[in-house]
């Protein structure tokens, strides 16, 4: 990791603010309006050491969602590593449901601080756009889905799952409705199932 001059940061200012931003997933997953004073407490570091990694509120947000959403995205490589095209695609779809559901608050903080500065599609986007792009491609070459889909044709197929209430017992309809778009990837694929 390096700082914001391309210097690499020193081990223990890298655990430092890797601390910071495991407990402000943690904090901001609870609720979105922790104060960035009880984070820093949390992690065990100074205020100065908190605002010289992240200056405000929007830069801790951005970079938390930044990072979890590269690690959804690289969950994909990994799944195509040891999974047929098909296995890999679906359970990397319940692992995004997981991730949409469990991170609730975080995307309340995203909402009240971020989302204004158009920095947040930048974040997300690109990681999980090319994650999907693989997966679908995977699939496509082995006969699994029908061709020729887009990154956004699955994204707009799965976004139902954004309406499902977080608080709710929300497993079994995610489940359902990402088997519903998985049946509806499947139909027309030249394997057949």
């Amino acid at each position: 990791m390096r700082d914001e001059k391309g210097v690499p940061l020193r081990p223990d200012a890298q655990r430092n603010r890797e601390r910071i931003l495991d407990v402000a997933l943690a904090e901001l997953t609870r609720t979105a309006d922790v104060p960035l004073s009880t984070i820093a407490k949390k992690a065990g570091v100074g205020q100065g050491t908190f605002y010289r990694n992240f200056p405000n509120r929007e830069a801790l947000v951005l970079e938390v969602y930044r990072h979890e959403m590269q690690q959804v995205a690289d969950a994909a490589d990994q799944l195509l590593r040891t999974r047929a095209p098909d296995r890999a695609l679906r359970e990397w779809m319940d692992r995004l449901a997981q991730y949409a559901m469990a991170k609730a608050g975080l995307a309340d903080a995203l909402r009240k601080s971020a989302v204004t500065h158009g920095s947040l599609a930048r974040l997300g986007h690109g990681p999980v756009t090319r994650a999907v792009a693989l997966l679908l491609n995977a699939n496509e070459e082995a006969g699994t889905i029908r061709p020729g889909l887009t990154p956004d044709d699955f994204v707009l197929a799965i976004a139902g799952l954004w309406q499902i209430d977080p608080h709710s017992d929300w497993q079994p309809r995610a489940k359902r409705l990402l088997d519903l778009v998985m049946d509806g990837l499947r139909a027309g694929a030249p394997g057949g199932p």
